[in-house]
């Protein structure tokens, strides 16, 4: 019945929120006590923790053999973080940012979003070309631990024995719930007569991008604009070049044309952000708003 797939789907979402939050807190505590900076705990430690549960539904759908799944959750995600999120933080309070930041993270944003674009033009991901978006993150990786490491340690936030337990648990709430929101959302698609993509585009991608939502709210509500930033941006990069690299190796994608059009959308919104960002670099409550109506405007085309 749809009624219990809906169900499904709610305990799904916070069985992924509450697992990746978990995973965040813990990995954040190690990440601070040893001394890394803020922006590069929002672009590595914190995205991924926040991008894991993109992770386990677009690996997940991938192995089920859902290619529509695995390329629209990845999509919809970084143009829900790029516009509702990044865009609805920013109504809240600017974010302001630094001219390493937006040179080095925001370029790489939007050439992550180009390689995606490329990679997708003949229809497929295949294993090679997932490899090059998986070896592209790890260089990425490699040049924030180079630049990363000149940061004094913390002693506010001293790590504990029980975030251990955190992270495995987190991890298995991610990977359980990941699976669980999958096999729903195909079993509503079905009934609804609707495209997986477009249920990937938006069921699963709001799902999935609700721990980017909290944790970019409360850190900057905090004023720690930092990571707020830059775990928005990190987790586009983490999903374009991680997730569907790592996918696309485990099974190659077929990547149909609206997703080719949804891969050319995303390259079109990061440019727009990092150009706000660029703009004195700082994106300003007005700038936010442009982007919620620019993300609004993407769903209702996508729904009609």
């Amino acid at each position: 019945m749809v009624l219990f797939d809906v169900l499904y789907v709610g305990v799904a979402v916070v069985a992924l929120w509450f697992g990746a939050d978990q995973f965040v807190t813990g990995a954040s505590r190690v990440a601070r006590r040893l001394g890394v900076p803020g922006f590069v705990i929002g672009l590595t430690v914190v995205a991924f923790g926040t991008s894991a549960p993109e992770f386990a539904v677009t690996i997940d759908a991938a192995l089920a053999g859902r290619s529509d799944i695995s390329v629209a959750n990845v999509v919809g995600s970084n143009v829900l973080n790029l516009g509702f999120i990044l865009g609805g933080v920013a109504l809240i309070r600017s974010l302001e940012t630094s001219p390493t930041f937006v040179r080095r993270d925001g370029l790489l944003l939007v050439g992550s979003a180009a390689l995606l674009t490329f990679v997708a033009l003949d229809a497929r991901i295949a294993a090679v070309e997932g490899g090059l978006l998986f070896a592209s993150l790890l260089a990425y990786l490699a040049v924030l631990a180079r630049s990363g490491g000149d940061s004094v340690a913390s002693a506010a936030d001293p790590f504990h024995p029980p975030d251990a337990l955190r992270l495995l648990v987190g991890l298995a709430l991610v990977v359980g719930g990941g699976h669980l929101l999958v096999v729903s959302a195909v079993d509503i698609a079905r009934v609804a007569g609707v495209s997986e993509w477009i249920i990937g585009l938006t069921i699963v991608a709001a799902g999935t991008s609700l721990p980017e939502f909290a944790t970019s709210l409360a850190a900057a509500r905090a004023g720690r604009t930092g990571i707020s930033a830059g775990n928005l941006v990190g987790s586009c990069v983490f999903n374009a070049l991680g997730v569907l690299g790592l996918a696309a190796l485990i099974r190659p994608l077929a990547v149909s044309p609206v997703g080719v059009e949804g891969t050319a959308w995303l390259l079109g919104t990061s440019v727009f952000v990092v150009v706000l960002f660029y703009t004195d670099e700082t994106l300003t409550r007005f700038e936010g708003a442009l982007l919620v109506a620019l993300n609004a405007a993407n769903w209702l085309w996508n729904l009609l």
